[in-house]
């Protein structure tokens, strides 16, 4: 009898305790990048007044490399690719997507180029059950009806006045959903740094011949943010080299936590904390620069957020 009054519950092991932490460790490390991405993409704007898009990239790239090679050498992943032509389309495809989407940052607010980027998982539906034949259920049919009913409600598209800037961030999250779909089917066996390495490298080669585009066929330049696009080269450019050093840095350190968030958790489940950048950049961009979030706009985050979840859930 006085063995069983003393009787205690048998405490978790080590191993228990960490096995049951991970899940949670998976989605604090996809929230935090997401925090990061949000805060930082808000400041495109800062340096589009000054630079332009080509020369943003070049400059970026050139910071962000050595910080991709000390990632290899933290033995995070092998820098070099399997195979090689697959990583290059990938790259391509990913940083053709990252030109659209830092285009529609300097050129409307940050709501609504996310809601732009973040159509991709309903284009990589589409892209799967009409390209791949795969079947698509009804569950993620609704997912793609709610989620293109919130991209409407955060753009808000006028059709008496149709403006062709409206779809730059949507061509964005096609181009994603297209590099989504590549780096399951062609570069499963790639490590994470060597996909990252390559579209860093493919950037600063599009920021390259954007300028040298620039230098030989030169176009009008608006002033401020409008000119981002058609911008060569701009010297001094000390107004906006602290915010291209917090693009690089920032993208890195998301990246990195983004990487690691998706190595201690199951993919499906951290995809779902990915939207959580659909709450930070609206809402910082409304805290610091007073850019107004309306009721439709909340509405339209709340559809897309709904929308990717189901998704992703779905998609295990």
């Amino acid at each position: 009898m006085g063995k069983i009054g003393r009787w205690r519950p048998p405490r978790p092991s080590v191993m228990q305790i960490a096995d049951a932490q991970t899940p949670m460790r998976a989605s604090l490390f996809m929230v935090a990048a997401m925090a990061i991405i949000g805060v930082i993409d808000n400041y495109v704007i800062r340096l589009a007044e000054t630079i332009g898009l080509w020369q943003f990239h070049l400059t970026r790239a050139a910071m962000m490399f050595p910080l991709v090679m000390l990632m290899a050498a933290l033995g995070l992943g092998g820098l070099r690719p399997r195979r090689l032509w697959a990583v290059a389309l990938r790259s391509l495809l990913l940083a053709t997507a990252m030109l659209f989407y830092f285009s529609a940052l300097a050129l409307m607010p940050i709501a609504q180029a996310l809601a732009g980027l973040f159509t991709s998982p309903i284009f990589v539906l589409i892209l799967t059950a009409l390209g791949l034949r795969q079947k698509v259920g009804p569950g993620r049919v609704v997912a793609v009806a709610l989620g293109f009913t919130g991209i409407l409600c955060v753009l808000q598209p006028d059709p008496s006045n149709f403006d062709l800037l409206t779809l730059v961030p949507m061509a964005g999250g096609f181009f994603y959903a297209l590099a989504a779909i590549c780096t399951r089917s062609l570069c499963a066996q790639e490590s994470t740094v060597s996909l990252l390495g390559g579209m860093v490298l493919t950037l600063g080669a599009m920021g390259a011949l954007g300028l040298a585009a620039m230098a030989l066929w030169p176009m009008e330049a608006l002033p401020g943010a409008g000119g981002f696009v058609t911008r060569g080269w701009i010297w001094p450019m000390d107004r906006a080299l602290p915010y291209v050093i917090l693009q690089a840095v920032g993208s890195v350190t998301a990246v990195f936590m983004l990487i690691k968030a998706y190595q201690l958790g199951e993919p499906s489940h951290v995809a779902v904390f990915e939207y959580t950048v659909m709450i930070f950049g609206p809402f910082y961009a409304w805290y610091a620069f007073g850019q107004p979030v309306g009721p439709w706009q909340l509405a339209g985050i709340g559809l897309i957020v709904l929308a990717g979840s189901i998704i992703a859930l779905r998609t295990r």
